[in-house]
């Protein structure tokens, strides 16, 4: 019957039965009793679930009473915008705060689709405005987000299950990896923080490139290693100890661990921490994805597991300075003995502090000590399982000077570098003082001018070293002729004079 009418009376014809629906509709809506109106909902409902083969999942984006945002939502969008948002043809841009990046995302009733394991699968974005407006002095928005996605159900089980998994993971990484990383320090119990801008990496680390290399396989493994320290029953940390002269670059090596897996950086006080209590409650407050570093830990102990002994020193210095009438001396010790009770924390709450019941709140953290003399530290601090790799960081070795060559004049080769590489394994310098000297001497930058002060400065240190050695190996022979001379019974010029007197 349609194929014999023309298209205008065809569309006559269907807005007719639209329109006659459509007044049904309304006559339905306004005059039939609810139960009756319900009843029928409910059955048309079921009839075209049976006929529609899709499943619909809705997240809103606040839960509850609006009060808190919901964290799966902004997994969801933070996914979305990673993922698939370039398929929309509409897009919201926002400036992430304080940085230059720019993050994309869905606007309101756009449509993209996605796929996991072979599956196809709709994500829709859309948001509800109440009909009524509340007048206030202070209007906030009333429009109610959400994302909506649509799959069909007999893929329910693999969606319903892995692929929101996958989404959330997803969306909490993304988010790390976008988020302002901070420096934080202690005040007391208190974090307080700064925006973390070091530009340390292990490309410009000072060091030989193979050991570079083990420290960045250990990092990576371990970052990665979430399901395996759950499955060995572990707390998913790992403890790093840097030891080495000053100069050698530990604190460098913290900011370049810290860059190479995105980590805050917790630069914890010891010596502000009042006492056990609150050392847990700044490990409470820890997030994670971060690097807690204690530096010159030596000096720390100090103040804390030799606290008695120290006690028992300044008690007895004390009592002989009172004897002694020295009255500055004992305002001096005083003082020491009243600052050394602003802190109580003990070695004991130290190392609970590391490897406790409390350090497995959280996870996904490195701790990291730093000191110039290790042989100081108690074993008990340094083990294995508190302080799994100990890192060397020891002076200036000639491929450690071939990445500051490449760092500070952006040179391979040069004739200098064979005189370099000999001095370097005759002298014990910092990279810290081989930085100095490559550092530009003049506006221009002539790296000539730096080696020379490098080849200049490393002399210098040889024959000094060779002058202290000289003097000690005199003061060697001079301390072994003298116990010569005593065991043979021969009197020493000295008593000489005495039995001549």
């Amino acid at each position: 019957m349609f194929t014999s009418m023309n298209p205008r009376d065809t569309f006559a014809q269907l807005g007719s039965i639209f329109g006659g629906l459509m007044f049904f509709w309304a006559i339905f809506q306004q005059y039939f009793p609810y139960p009756v109106r319900n009843y029928i909902e409910k059955y048309t409902h079921r009839l075209v679930n049976y006929v529609y083969p899709y499943i619909q999942v809705r997240f809103n984006e606040f839960t509850g009473e609006r009060l808190m945002r919901s964290e799966a939502y902004s997994a969801i969008q933070n996914y979305l915008s990673a993922n698939t948002s370039m398929q929309a043809k509409r897009l919201k841009a926002d400036v992430v705060k304080k940085t230059q990046s720019l993050v994309l995302s869905m606007d309101d009733h756009e449509e993209v689709a996605d796929e996991y394991k072979g599956v196809k699968l709709w994500w829709a974005s859309g948001k509800n405005t109440p009909k009524t407006q509340s007048l206030s002095f202070y209007p906030v928005s009333d429009e109610r987000r959400y994302y909506k996605l649509t799959f069909h159900k007999r893929h329910r089980d693999l969606i319903i299950g892995p692929y929101l998994k996958h989404v959330l993971k997803e969306g909490k990484a993304i988010k790390v990896r976008n988020r302002q990383r901070k420096l934080y320090t202690n005040n007391g119990a208190y974090w307080s923080h700064v925006v973390f801008e070091h530009p340390a990496s292990f490309q410009t680390l000072a060091m030989e490139p193979e050991r570079k290399k083990e420290i960045i396989d250990d990092l990576i493994a371990f970052s990665k290693a979430e399901d395996f320290y759950a499955r060995i029953g572990r707390a998913w940390k790992r403890g790093y100890l840097l030891y080495g002269p000053p100069g050698t670059g530990k604190s460098t090596m913290i900011a370049a661990m810290a860059n190479l897996l995105n980590y805050d950086i917790y630069d914890l006080e010891l010596t502000a921490v009042k006492d056990n209590t609150e050392l847990r409650r700044l490990l409470i407050e820890t997030s994670s994805k971060s690097v807690i570093v204690i530096e010159d830990i030596d000096c720390s102990l100090e103040l804390t597991g030799q606290r008695k002994k120290e006690k028992k020193k300044e008690k007895k210095k004390e009592d002989d300075q009172e004897q002694e009438g020295k009255e500055e001396s004992k305002e001096k010790s005083s003082k020491e003995e009243k600052d050394g009770k602003s802190s109580q924390v003990t070695l004991s709450g130290l190392l609970n502090f590391i490897d406790g019941l409390w350090s497995a709140c959280g996870g996904e953290r490195i701790i990291v000590f730093t000191t110039n003399y290790k042989e100081k530290l108690d074993p008990a601090l340094i083990r294995k399982g508190r302080m799994d790799k100990h890192i060397e960081l020891s002076y200036c070795g000639f491929e450690a000077f071939k990445v500051l060559a490449k760092n500070y004049l952006c040179l391979d080769e040069h004739d200098f570098f064979p005189r370099i590489r000999t001095l370097l394994g005759e002298t014990k310098i910092t990279p810290a003082d081989v930085a100095e000297h490559l550092m530009p001497k003049t506006i221009f930058g002539d790296a000539e001018v730096s080696l020379k002060s490098l080849i200049k400065g490393l002399e210098m240190v040889k024959e000094e070293e060779e002058k202290k050695k000289a003097e000690e190996d005199e003061a060697k022979k001079k301390e072994l002729l003298e116990k010569e001379e005593a065991k043979d019974g021969k009197p020493n010029h000295d008593q000489g004079k005495v039995q001549s007197g």
